[in-house]
């Protein structure tokens, strides 16, 4: 490698992007295609960057498989970046494979790093602990222990581990101390708000209250049984039961756990579930069979008692009934939340990660749109969806993955 070729990297390594590009930006053999593509990645030129990188990968052909391993691995994080999720996993794979081959231990623990980053978009909270914990942090430079610290504090807080998510946060903010990288302190800054804005709201006998994270952990330990709207399930502490794939029960038991320890008049039930204005005898007949399936499927927690009027939810024990829900009620949560990350998403990655058809999520979309919740530039396959996280709020209830005990 040359000396120009050499300063460039040693100006990247430092965050000093626009120093790289000075050096290389006239060059157009393969290295100073890579820095020049890495630079403008920095700089937020995310296509022209992949463009670059491609370019140089063709350029260290077969005979350079190290070079154009870290060429891969660098396109992945901007594919990463731009929520280009088709194939990222098996390339990030192959490139580590060929790192780790040639003894470069440290891209091929980054390859590793961004792996465990595509693993926890997924939801896929075991998977990315365990390959996140088998990485040497020895290797690590201050500016990639940062980035390592913060994936471990995405883990920890998806799984409501608030106190292991703080240690992470701080071991991050100490990282990037060391590494004086300006981006690297707006991520941490973003990670940290997360902790202090609303999460959930809770409604109980004493009113409504607006959680914070660390609010919300307190309260799946505490015996309460809660209906939980953000993630469709029922809890008491360790013992969950999913209804994300049953919505007309869900409803029944939403305004069932609204009213405890009153009871709800089936009319009442009827329209909720169901949706009709008018009640007949049908759809009597249909609450019950409803009903009947929603008590087998919570008999582990509660029963559901007939009342004259119509129905009550009753724990086993003597527990208080708390319904969580979303801070501000929002159409297509779901998609809120992923999108409140500030990244452009594709219709094709949101469905991806969120498990159903890209026909729904594009209707959703759509619909969040009209409402001005949503906006999307290019087109065809290039159109991508951004929007801002809502104020002072936080959606992380509403990301994939699974919460203590799942």
């Amino acid at each position: 490698m040359d000396s120009i070729i050499t300063s460039a990297a040693l100006a990247l390594a430092r965050g000093d992007f626009f120093g790289a590009l000075n050096r290389v930006a006239l060059r157009e053999d393969a290295p100073a295609l890579a820095l020049r593509g890495i630079a403008m990645a920095q700089l937020g030129d995310l296509e022209r960057a992949k463009l670059l990188l491609r370019k140089a990968a063709r350029g260290f052909g077969t005979k350079e498989p190290v070079s154009k391993a870290r060429c891969i691995v660098a396109e992945m994080e901007i594919a990463l970046a731009l929520r280009d999720l088709d194939g990222s996993a098996d390339q990030l794979k192959f490139a580590q494979k060929i790192l780790h081959a040639h003894d470069d231990f440290i891209n091929a623990a980054y390859a590793q790093h961004l792996q465990t980053r595509l693993l926890l978009l997924f939801g896929k909270l075991d998977e990315a602990e365990t390959l996140t914990n088998s990485l040497d942090v020895s290797l690590f430079s201050p500016a990639f222990n940062a980035a390592h610290q913060l994936v471990v504090a995405g883990i920890a807080i998806r799984r409501l581990q608030i106190g292991k998510t703080r240690a992470a946060i701080a071991r991050a903010q100490e990282a990037a101390t060391r590494a004086q990288i300006p981006s690297l302190f707006a991520e941490i800054h973003k990670a940290s708000q997360i902790l202090e804005a609303p999460a959930a709201r809770v409604k109980s006998q004493q009113g409504e209250q607006l959680l914070l994270l660390e609010d919300v952990e307190t309260l799946f330990a505490s015996n309460a049984i809660i209906v939980d709207a953000c993630r469709y399930v029922i809890r008491h502490q360790s013992t969950i039961i999913s209804l994300a794939s049953r919505p007309v029960l869900f409803n029944l038991l939403l305004a069932l756990g609204e009213a405890w320890p009153q009871d709800v008049s089936r009319d009442q039930l009827i329209k909720i579930a169901f949706r009709h204005k008018q009640v007949d005898e049908s759809l009597r007949a249909r609450l019950r069979v409803e009903i009947g399936r929603l008590r087998a499927e919570i008999a582990a927690l509660a029963d559901i008692k007939a009342t004259p009027q119509g129905f009550a939810l009753v724990p086993h024990t003597k527990q208080d009934v708390i319904v969580l829900n979303q801070p501000i009620a929002e159409k297509h949560p779901e998609i809120i939340a992923m999108l409140a990350d500030g990244e452009a998403w594709s219709s094709s990655a949101l469905a991806l990660v969120l498990g159903i058809s890209q026909r729904t999520v594009q209707r959703a979309l759509e619909s969040l749109a009209s409402l001005g919740k949503v906006q999307s530039f290019g087109k065809g396959q290039a159109r991508r969806w951004i929007t801002s996280p809502l104020p002072g709020v936080t959606t992380i209830l509403l990301l994939p993955g699974a919460f203590p005990g799942n």
